[in-house]
């Protein structure tokens, strides 16, 4: 029977090839599948788990510390709570086959519909689709004429339906396979169409944790698993032979000492206040509460924190490493380019910092931070 550490152990194994390839492959997919990963958020009714997030998230931290872009892939196992915004009728159409269903969207930027009998005639190309490659769904981003400017529009579609144009080529996070998406002139219904972070047709604890604030967390979530096994690779250099002078072995050089003591804590007191709001907001919501504008802020705080902290963290880890971490072959390099990525995720930006700090003063934040 397949385990979680039999699939983490696959992952190691091919890591190599997901960065390669510039995605990871469907046989992998289906093994995310088989560990439950794409049925985490699909509603109970329907047959999936609809975990609470902490569970979620500590699963695709694992699978981070092994291959950052398995672990991005893997977050959108969370991406059923977009979907619990579908119509029931829809969702039950959706989870016909069983409740493992990868969905993958190229959200941005928003291309205008045209209204048409029962639905939207959609075309465009939309940029940032990870894991569409190895999607069962995929969602485009649309601007209906008369809604304004909220929370986007998404309209699902079939693989058949959309053309992946395969541009991804940047220096890390490689494997993420975020190609453009294009769509010439489908008409889409309206009931496979929804408001992403609407209100969701479903009535279960999960589907009441803010939406945007969790797809911003099973991104950072990311970098705390770099970081843990950066920080890692960096204490077992120092552990092992002295350098190439003949020097002292790195963990018992004070400096060595004290950057690894100080990374150390700034990763587990993000992690700490990173989970302290998950599971404190999930206790709410399971309990009949509705998330507060200052929770809602704190989460999203602590999501762009972490993504921040982490980088800092794998940064640290590859300046005490020594000359070995500037070869490409060193471990090291693929930490630091992939951490580097996350921070850069328009929910994570050093914006955030002033949305968290609008809401915690009592100032209106920037429209759909909460």
């Amino acid at each position: 029977m397949l385990t979680f550490e039999d699939t983490l152990a696959q992952v190691a194994r091919r890591r190599a090839e997901f960065t390669a390839g510039h995605h990871v492959p469907r046989d992998m997919i289906e093994e995310f599948k088989r560990t439950g990963i794409y049925r985490a958020a699909t509603p109970k009714r329907f047959g999936g788990d609809a975990l609470p997030p902490s569970d979620f998230l500590r699963a695709i931290e694992r699978i981070s510390e092994v291959d950052g872009s398995a672990g991005w892939v893997a977050s959108f196992g969370s991406a059923s709570v977009y979907l619990a915004a579908l119509p029931l009728d829809t969702q039950a159409d959706l989870y016909a086959d069983g409740p493992d269903v990868v969905f993958a969207g190229g959200l941005f930027p928003l291309q205008p519909a045209e209204p048409v009998d029962g639905g939207f005639k959609v075309s465009g190309r939309w940029k940032f689709s990870s894991g569409c490659k190895g999607a069962d769904v995929l969602g485009v981003g649309i601007g209906v004429g008369g809604e304004g400017p909220g929370k986007p529009r998404t309209a699902v579609l079939r693989p058949s339906q959309v053309e992946i144009v395969e541009n991804w080529d940047v220096v890390g996070l490689e494997g993420t396979g975020s190609h453009d998406l294009s769509v010439d002139g489908v008409t889409v219904p309206e009931e496979w169409t929804f408001v992403r972070g609407g209100e969701p047709t479903v009535d279960e604890p999960l589907y009441r944790y803010p939406t945007v604030a969790y797809a911003a967390q099973v991104l950072a979530v990311v970098n705390l698993g770099v970081a843990r096994a950066a920080l890692d690779h960096a204490i077992r250099v120092g552990s092992g032979a002295g350098g190439i002078t003949g020097a002292p072995v790195p963990a018992d050089r004070p400096y060595f000492r004290t950057a690894v003591a100080r990374a150390e804590a700034e990763l587990r007191s993000v992690r700490a206040f990173f989970y302290e709001m998950t599971d404190e907001v999930y206790e709410a919501v399971a309990g009949g509460a509705t998330a507060t504008d200052e929770q809602t802020g704190l989460l999203r705080l602590a999501a762009a924190h972490a993504a921040k902290v982490g980088f800092d963290v794998v940064r640290a880890a590859y300046n005490v490493c020594g000359t070995a971490a500037i070869h490409a072959g060193n471990p090291m390099q693929r930490y630091l380019r992939d951490a580097s990525v996350v921070p850069q995720h328009a929910f994570l930006t050093e914006g955030m910092y002033d949305g968290a700090g609008a809401v915690l003063t009592g100032v209106k934040p920037f429209p759909g931070f909460v």
